[in-house]
């Protein structure tokens, strides 16, 4: 019984720390995409507006979903590792909001974007060696956010 609660407690928390990254991310970018300058650097090949809220929403329940699976199936030794590499993802991806739609810094989101990118990189290496499900529930995060990266070059190069 014990161990039921311990599964309970780590499904709720990783939705809870999944949802909290969402929601800084997302008090940034529901602000900015209304704004002049998004709508003046806004890449022709940007999905509409009303898409991205979902495609997040379903990417953070994976996230989630991928962060539970993977601590439940740790090791004591991988857990705090595993732990604090998801939490550094969860900052870079609230960072990336903050830096594009905050800052209007497009620069400073992409080495965010990049630095993003390699920690889902290894976040789905260190899954896969404990939970290949976990692992393959990051695999559309790692694609939304390629393609991220490729509107974020389209941005910084039309402002060159």
């Amino acid at each position: 019984m014990k161990r039921c609660k311990h599964s309970i407690e780590k499904f709720l928390f990783s939705f809870i720390i999944v949802f909290f990254a969402a929601f800084i991310g997302e008090s940034f970018t529901s602000v900015g995409v209304m704004s002049e300058w998004y709508k003046s650097v806004k890449p022709g090949i940007a999905p509409p507006d009303h898409v991205f809220p979902v495609v997040w929403t379903i990417l953070y329940v994976l996230i989630a979903l991928s962060l539970y699976f993977a601590w439940t199936k740790e090791s004591h030794l991988s857990g705090s590792s595993l732990l604090k590499l998801f939490g550094a993802n969860l900052i870079l991806n609230a960072s990336w909001s903050i830096f594009f739609f905050g800052l209007k810094n497009p620069l400073a989101s992409l080495v965010t974007l990049i630095v993003l990118w390699v920690s889902i990189i290894s976040l789905i290496i260190l899954t896969y060696r404990i939970n290949k499900t976990s692992s393959y529930l990051l695999i559309p995060y790692l694609l939304w956010v390629s393609f991220a990266g490729i509107l974020n070059l389209i941005v910084l190069g039309n402002l060159s």
